[in-house]
């Protein structure tokens, strides 16, 4: 791999630090996080990952760290943009050829994983997805306790909370569940 491809994928990487997500944008999140910071968070729960699971924790490390890469390309693009789902899969999948292209040797490895998680063929393909989704939950619910919005980032919520599969996440995103409805409860008392 040059120098110059590689230059050109790090300042590809770096779009990610800055581009904020859609989601959290729309709903005028103040601060909002960053795409870097949603998969950074997501990389290192997946160092989680117990060894009885019979998972490759290395696999799920690696596919937490790309499976949103492609959004450096085409942006984060959520249900609300009105792009169909085929399309957005497709435009992203397109980025990731062209991402992948830069890295010589080691772009087939990186497209195949991408690859894996967005098809869901796996069962490391399906934990990561289910990190998303309690990485997800735990952002809206930490938006609410941060700026006292309490039930404004509902459906966060009810979008994703229940499509969680892999029983040790499920149980973590029923403790965020519990303390949101107890902040809920609070504030209603207090106001």
């Amino acid at each position: 791999m040059e120098f110059a491809q590689l230059h050109e994928f790090m300042e590809l990487l770096g779009r990610l630090k800055h581009l904020k997500r859609t989601g959290w944008v729309l709903k005028d999140i103040k601060e909002p996080e960053s795409i870097a910071g949603h998969m950074y968070r997501m990389a290192v729960l997946a160092m989680l990952v117990d060894n009885h699971d019979n998972m490759d924790k290395s696999k799920i490390i690696q596919m937490a760290l790309v499976h949103d890469l492609a959004e450096c390309i085409v942006g984060d693009i959520t249900p609300q943009c009105g792009v169909p789902v085929d399309e957005k899969h497709r435009r992203e999948d397109e980025a990731m050829i062209e991402i992948c292209n830069l890295l010589g040797d080691k772009g087939p490895e990186m497209l195949k994983l991408f690859r894996e998680y967005e098809l869901q063929e796996s069962m490391e393909a399906k934990y990561v997805k289910d990190l998303d989704r309690l990485d997800l939950i735990s952002q809206a619910y930490e938006y609410e306790v941060r700026d006292n919005i309490p039930g404004k980032l509902e459906e966060f919520f009810a979008n994703s909370t229940h499509k969680i599969e892999h029983p040790k996440i499920k149980k973590m995103a029923s403790e965020i569940v519990a303390r949101r409805k107890l902040l809920q409860d609070n504030n209603l008392l207090t106001n």
